[in-house]
């Protein structure tokens, strides 16, 4: 797996959580759980991308 691409994925999922995080109050309500959700999946897979790359 090519490092660059997991770093540069990992930045932009960190990124996307905490704006997540601090505009949650301005969000519309049929967005949040959307939303959230779809952060939730993209860092954990960013997690077990890390993982990954430390056993490979």
């Amino acid at each position: 797996m090519n490092n660059e691409s997991l770093v540069i994925y990992i930045i932009a999922v960190l990124c996307l959580g905490a704006v997540l995080i601090m505009s949650k109050d301005r969000m519309p309500q049929r967005f949040k759980r959307g939303m959230a959700l779809t952060a939730v999946i993209m860092i954990a897979l960013a997690f077990v991308f890390i993982i990954y790359s430390l056993l490979a």
